[in-house]
Formats: C-alpha cells, structure tokens, sequence
C-alpha cells in the first residue's frame, strides 16, 4: 500500500479522498491554488503544495507543477478525483513515466476511450449495444448531411474528444445540421483543442442509467448496479439516485454483464463508470465511459456498503478485488442532489462570494460531502458545486421524504445556491412517481423556471 498520496484536485472531492487516506493510514499530499489558499482541503491534507494562480489552466491544470508538488513532497501516487486532469491520457502518461502511480486505468486506456470513435468501435467489436452512428471522422457539413440522412434524424453531433455537455448540438432537421454542426465544432475547438466530431442517431428523452465498475490488474471485473442520472440541466447532472425505478432486476442483470463486458474489452482498471441510454422498451445503448470516480459514487456506496475510493486505492496498489460479483447486494434507496452556487432565476447564473453562515442536516442516512465552512471564500474559478448532500432510506418513497427534510435544514448565506429548485424537484409528481427522463426538466417548469435547451 502506498505511504503518501497526491490528490490533484480541490473541494469535496479532495476532501473526501483525504479522509479516505487517513483511514487507510496514508499520508495526504494537497495541491492548490493562491485562490484556493484557506480551503478546507488544504486544512485537512498532512502537507499542502501552492501549484500556481487562481485560473484552473495556471494551476489545477498545469501538469508540470503538479509532477514537480509529487516529486517534491515524495508522495508514491497522484489521485486525480474527478474533473481537472482526471481523464488526461498525456498526464497519466506523464506520472508513469515519472514512477508515479495514477490512481486510474493505464494512460493508453484513457486515451483508447476518450476517443468517442474508438470507443465506439471498441463496443461494436465486443457485442455491446451502440447507437447507429458514423462510421469515421465528419470533417464537413457535406459529409455530415450525408452520414445524418443515412443514420436517421434527429442525429446528434459530437466532439470526438468531448464531454461535460461540451461540442454537442442536436440536428432535427437537415435545414437545422449546418448550424447545429458549426456550433458544435467551434465550441469544441475552443474547449478541447479539437474539431474532429462524429454523429450518432439521437435518442429522444431516454434514461441516463451508469453502471459503476471495479476492475484489478489481474483481470476482474465487477459491476456495482446502476444510476440513474436523468435529472440533469444541458447534459449536466443535478439529482441522482440507485436504484433506478426504471430498471428491473432482469434488465439490471442485462446491462450489467453489458457493463463488465465493455470494461473487459477496453482492458479496463480501476473504477470507472458505463453510460447508457436506456429507452421506455428496454432497449439500452452504450454512450460512454467515464475513467474516473464520479461525482455521483456516493449513492453507489450506500446502497452497496462498498468504499468506491478505497477501493481504487486498493486496486491501484496493486491488490485484487477482495469482493465478487456474488458478493453485491443493492440495499434500499440512496438520493443526491448536488448544492451549487448558482442562481435558478437567472439562467443558473454562478454565485461566487463568502460564504456567512453554512449549516447542514444530520442523523440517521444522511451524508454530506462538502468543503464549505463559515466565512469560505468560493472562488469563480471553478466548477459551482458546494456540496453533495446524500439520503439513504430503505426504499424510493422513504429517500425522497428523507432528502426533502434534508434540503430544508441547508442553510448557506452569503450567496446564491440552487437548493429551493432541488426541493421543487422532489416535490413535482412525475419526478415522485419515477416517471421522468432526460428532458424531464425541459419539460417542466420547475420553480416558476423553465429550462430552455435547443
């Protein structure tokens, strides 16, 4: 097991990978920014490094600070969280010429399925279900009108090195391609430094269901059940929960063999997530991996009793899974909903600001990752998210009671948050009911705000 570990990343997520350290007994190495001087994971960690100025490109970011901090501090591994460096083939690359272990899958997987194309390949070749899609790079908007008459509209069009909901435009229409294309690849280029984009059939308001996996250097591979992420605002996530009540224990059993197989394929370590697009017939399509721990494990862990960020620290030392597929139970109903500083009334609107006066709830399946404090600077810098707030209850109905209450003890003043449209959230009927997708909120009004996403 290693001794000191780098954690290249800021907020809850640093903050929750230290913890799990110090449980483990291994000494923490924080990183961060001038803007990030007095946070809370710089408190915590046993040393903290300054990598550099407050924007992420000056320091989160900057690979070569970040080596020099490990090398510097003697730590054995770099855990990158989620964001940042954390699915950046070049910098994995870099640690393991470097002798550092990357807590994550080898650098040449990450590039292997950071490349939407090859990825896709990839599935086709082992067997699992994928969207009709182009067979090869679109380089124009001719050869795009062409491969989208053939797949089928609506199309989706996308960066090839893409996500976050970033280089994607939905084309109904050829008279609607060029544009949507255009847009599409500018904001790539801008985003990711790459225009290479690629269109699938676009699948109208499916379900985003994730099946969590865990795999060993010595070959296996196991999954954790599924997610469902549909609740989200632009392709990005806002409430999650597991199980889903979309998915049956057959179709579970399904799309989870479809899950280990796909990470089999990839040559996959490590935690790591499979998206999926699931359709109302059962239909299910492979959209993505993810070679990260996500923002969303929390609800994982509580229904499984399984610690995903021990765990990777485990596998990434080199010890084999100590758990089989047998051996998982999925165990009531965990919800999270996630507490950014953002303002719903004005188009979501970043809320940066300090922070005077933070409470959160407690008691009995109530779990709050956060970084926040009384008197915390948020910098505008960086992604909007707070707080993680995470219920667990014995069953569906039970955690949406539960996370209501939860949501009405937060207090955070001094800013804005998005905590009053959560609770709206839970509140709406087919959202109770379990019937909703992923235009779910562009098709409600939520909080008198309704979401516009063309």
């Amino acid at each position: 097991m290693f001794n000191k570990i780098l954690i290249a990343n800021r907020g809850e997520i640093a903050v929750r990978i230290i913890r799990a350290c110090r449980e483990m007994g291994i000494a923490t190495v924080a990183v961060y920014s001038e803007a990030d001087e007095e946070s809370l994971h710089t408190q915590l960690a046993d040393e903290a490094i300054c990598i550099g100025p407050g924007p992420s490109a000056q320091s989160y970011l900057n690979m070569e600070q970040i080596i020099s901090a490990t090398m510097v501090s003697g730590a054995d591994a770099i855990h990158p969280g989620f964001g940042f460096l954390s699915e950046n083939a070049r910098f994995a690359e870099l640690c393991e010429k470097c002798g550092i272990t990357f807590v994550g899958p080898p650098s040449k997987v990450i590039r292997m399925l950071g490349n939407k194309k090859i990825a896709r390949s990839t599935m086709i070749a082992a067997g699992v279900p994928v969207v009709p899609g182009s067979e090869g790079d679109v380089e124009d908007i001719e050869t795009g009108l062409k491969e989208a008459e053939r797949i089928g509209y609506p199309v989706i069009i996308k960066a090839a090195l893409g996500g976050g909901g970033k280089g994607m435009r939905v084309a109904n229409t050829p008279e609607e391609f060029p544009e949507a294309y255009a847009t599409a690849r500018k904001e790539s280029e801008i985003a990711f430094g790459d225009g290479t984009m690629y269109i699938e059939h676009f699948v109208v308001n499916p379900r985003h269901i994730e099946f969590q996996i865990l795999a060993d250097s010595q070959g296996n591979v196991i999954h954790l059940g599924e997610r469902d992420c549909s609740i989200q605002r632009n392709h990005q996530k806002m409430i999650e929960e597991s199980p889903s009540a979309a998915v049956s224990p057959k179709l579970r059993e399904k799309m989870g063999h479809a899950a280990v197989t796909a990470a089999k394929a990839a040559g996959y370590v490590n935690a790591g997530t499979i998206e999926f697009l699931l359709e109302p017939d059962g239909k299910f399509w492979f959209m993505e991996m993810n070679t990260r721990i996500q923002v969303e494990h929390p609800v994982t862990e509580w229904v499984t009793g399984i610690d995903l960020v021990k765990e990777q620290l485990k596998i990434a030392s080199g010890m084999p899974l100590e758990i089989s597929q047998s051996d998982v139970r999925i165990m009531g109903h965990a919800i999270e909903c996630r507490i950014n500083a953002e303002n719903p009334q004005k188009n979501f609107r970043p809320s940066p600001g300090t922070i005077q006066g933070a409470h959160f709830p407690g008691g009995n399946g109530i779990r709050v990752d956060t970084c926040v404090y009384n008197g915390c600077k948020i910098p505008p810098y960086y992604d909007s998210m707070l707080a993680k707030l995470i219920v667990h209850a014995g069953n569906r109905k039970e955690a949406i009671a539960k996370m209501q209450s939860a949501l009405g003890e937060v207090i955070i003043d001094g800013i804005d948050t998005n905590i009053d449209y959560q609770y709206e959230i839970l509140k709406n009927e087919d959202y109770q009911s379990g019937n909703f997708d992923t235009g779910f909120l562009a098709s409600h009004t939520i909080a008198g705000v309704k979401i516009n996403e063309n």
